[in-house]
């Protein structure tokens, strides 16, 4: 039920800009970032199930390195957009919340790329 808008993918650094977006209640899987995170609330609900706070339209969240946390959208009269900068990879957290598998630019790009051909504006699209 969670989906992203890529903005900017930089390869280089390992880092990119999207939004991400939720038309109802939904989740990221847990994960935790080895750098920093910044995120810019435009719509709707959004949080960390590990945090006792919500962030709503208008909240500007940083993020620390290395906090473990499962990011859910709340259910909202409006849908979830959040602006995200991701600085280098997601690290997946298992159950018992150690290292699961990762999610990085390259992976990003992949999933842009098959996108893309599907719905027809073809793969080439996300350079």
């Amino acid at each position: 039920t969670v989906g992203s808008r890529p903005l900017w993918i930089n390869v280089k650094d390992n880092s990119w800009a999207d939004i991400l977006r939720a038309k109802e209640a939904g989740l990221v899987n847990r994960h935790y970032h080895p750098h920093e995170v910044f995120a810019y609330t435009i719509s709707g609900k959004w949080g960390y199930l590990e945090r006792p706070w919500t962030a709503q339209a208008g909240d500007f969240v940083y993020e620390a390195p290395g906090e473990g946390h499962t990011l859910v959208a709340y259910e909202s009269d409006e849908p979830m957009k959040a602006f995200f900068i991701v600085k280098g990879p997601l690290i997946w957290l298992d159950e018992n919340g150690e290292p699961d598998g990762y999610f990085d630019v390259h992976d990003y790009i992949e999933l842009c790329r098959t996108h893309y051909e599907k719905v027809g504006i073809g793969a080439d699209y996300v350079n």
